[in-house]
């Protein structure tokens, strides 16, 4: 059972009271009556030595039944018994009893000690009277020799009287003063948890939502400024909630209004969180509160969620759910340490990929004739005429081998952005396929007085790969080195780092601007226009490139300064990982 605060305080203030009580009224009568006793033993004393003399004074003329009558008249007017006991502890007079009736005292401890020259005291029950007697004995003593004791005594009752109506006294006194305190204590008690019980009906107020709960303290005192913490917390966290409250109502039409699907996981797999497009797509109302393989049952989604987790870094990969293709984009959550997923159907983008795809790689095949065709009349018409005409001739014949190579590189990119075609691959050594190549431009080179060479790390171990396609990524970086190179050298150098093997081509040549860097790799794109069409660029080698080295699991940058020459890295796995 719950004990409020008050019964604890209120209920710790009794007991306290009632121990203090009890242990004040234990110690204060034992201290009271041991205090009377001493008051007593003492004023015993003190007429025991005012009455020595007298005593001794009948010892000399052996008046031991007037020593009797001396005895019984003072033991009446201090109203205590008298009693003179000789060495041997036989009793010689009395003041209520026969002597010849008692016994032998000398064995009384009050007596021992008096004959023995000290005083002596005793609290005991007496034989002779039948009652409690307190008794105090004093040596006679006369010339440095004891000559007998004094025993004076008085009855215990009277004492335990005095203290029943001392304690009766203090009893009342106690009552009243407990009382008192009682009342206090409660009033104190209930003075101390009011506020808190006015602060704990608030809070439970704003625990129910109810954020105009105030709390009204009287005091002066501490409360009084918990209390007035509690109302400015309580207006700050209702405007936190009204925030909160209108956040969360945006962060909700947002995600409604999302065409592409969210899905956040928690550290366990669990989703917290789908949005319209999400649920739509996996085609479940409330896939909260599951894990998702029980809702996403792909392989591939799966083995993206697992990697994010493992790796901590965010993650791409493609799923087919039914006839779409939804790409999936996963990031970490660190703080959380869960996982975030976003759904975009590119079905769509990669049926019209597929269709331009398509349509460039028909329109080049049926380029291809008419303009082979037409290059074959030109070199006929070249070989018959001379002149002006033989010139416009060799224009044509130009001319109609830069569309001849736009077409052919046209068909090979087609071809390597074909997901379905895998690349033919196998074990090689890159260092062959290099030599070939340098082979192949080295009369060009000559050409242009330039500098060609390749220079190889000892030791390269193989690479898996497409032989043919490695080889066309090496010919269209050198091709494009020499092209835009006029003085200097073309370096190509292999040499391997951890688990990569690390393909530069570096020229002197023009350089490339720093802003066009980034789309130097997109189709078409050409830094120099005129230069290009000068020296017969077809502005497609470079994404050429860029689709061979991803095709095997690579990846490709550039550094460049206009003037200074540019050196492209291409980063190829030792493994095949694609």
């Amino acid at each position: 059972m719950r004990r409020s605060i008050f019964f604890k305080i209120f209920g710790g203030y009794v007991v306290l009271l009632l121990l203090l009580s009890a242990v004040f009224l234990l110690f204060s009568f034992s201290t009271i009556k041991r205090h009377y006793l001493d008051m007593l033993s003492r004023d015993l004393r003190n007429v025991g030595y005012s009455l020595e003399t007298r005593i001794l004074g009948y010892f000399d003329e052996d008046r031991f039944s007037e020593l009797e009558s001396f005895l019984q008249e003072h033991g009446k007017k201090i109203d205590a018994r008298l009693t003179v006991i000789d060495p041997e502890g036989l009793v010689l007079a009395d003041s209520e009893r026969d002597p010849a009736t008692m016994e032998n005292h000398r064995f009384r401890p009050e007596i021992n000690q008096a004959l023995e020259g000290r005083s002596g005291r005793s609290l005991r029950y007496s034989t002779t009277v039948k009652e409690e007697m307190l008794y105090v004995a004093l040596p006679l003593t006369r010339g440095g020799r004891i000559e007998g004791a004094l025993r004076l005594s008085l009855f215990v009752r009277d004492i335990n009287i005095l203290i029943k109506a001392v304690r009766q006294d203090i009893g009342l006194a106690m009552a009243i003063v407990i009382g008192l305190s009682l009342v206090g204590a409660f009033a104190f008690s209930r003075s101390l948890t009011r506020p808190l019980r006015e602060l704990m009906k608030a809070s439970q107020k704003v625990a129910a939502g109810d954020f105009d709960a105030l709390v009204r303290v009287r005091s002066s005192d501490e409360w009084k400024d918990l209390a007035g913490s509690f109302n400015l917390m309580t207006a700050e966290v209702k405007t936190l909630f009204s925030d909160l409250r209108k956040r969360n109502e945006e962060l909700d039409n947002i995600m409604a209004s999302m065409q592409e699907g969210l899905m956040v996981l928690d550290h366990t797999g669990k989703i917290v969180l789908a949005n319209r497009s999400a649920k739509a797509l996996i085609e479940q109302e409330g896939p909260e509160g599951k894990y998702f393989w029980e809702v996403v049952r792909m392989t591939p989604f799966v083995d993206l969620i697992r990697r994010v987790k493992e790796e901590k870094k965010n993650g791409t990969t493609e799923v087919v759910f039914g006839e779409k293709n939804i790409l999936c984009r996963s990031a970490y959550l660190s703080a959380q340490d869960g996982v975030i997923v976003t759904f975009h159907d590119v079905t769509e983008m990669q049926n019209l990929a597929r269709m331009k795809r398509d349509f460039v790689l028909n329109v080049s095949h049926e380029l291809r004739t008419p303009l082979t065709a037409i290059k074959g009349y030109a070199e006929t018409l070249q070989e018959s005429e001379d002149g002006p005409t033989r010139n416009y001739v060799s224009t044509i014949i130009r001319h109609v081998d830069r569309m001849i190579r736009i077409v052919e590189d046209l068909i090979t990119l087609a071809a390597l952005e074909e997901k379905a075609v895998a690349p033919e691959v196998e074990k090689l050594d890159l260092k062959t396929i290099a030599e070939n190549v340098v082979r192949i431009f080295e009369p060009a080179a000559r050409e242009k007085n330039l500098d060609l060479s390749l220079e190889a790390a000892s030791g390269l171990p193989c690479i898996t790969g497409d032989p043919f396609r490695l080889e066309q990524m090496l010919v269209n970086l050198v091709d494009n080195a020499l092209k835009y190179t006029e003085k200097g050298r073309v370096r190509v150098s292999l040499r391997t780092e951890e688990d990569r093997m690390i393909i530069d081509v570096v020229d002197t040549g023009i350089g490339i601007p720093e802003d066009e860097q980034v789309r130097i790799f997109e189709r078409f794109y050409v830094v120099d226009k005129s230069r290009s069409r000068k020296v017969g660029g077809t502005g497609l080698g470079l994404a050429i490139v860029k689709h061979i080295v991803t095709l095997h699991g690579g990846e490709i940058e550039v550094q460049s300064r206009p003037g200074a020459g540019s050196r492209f890295t291409a980063f190829l796995p030792l493994e095949k990982t694609g």
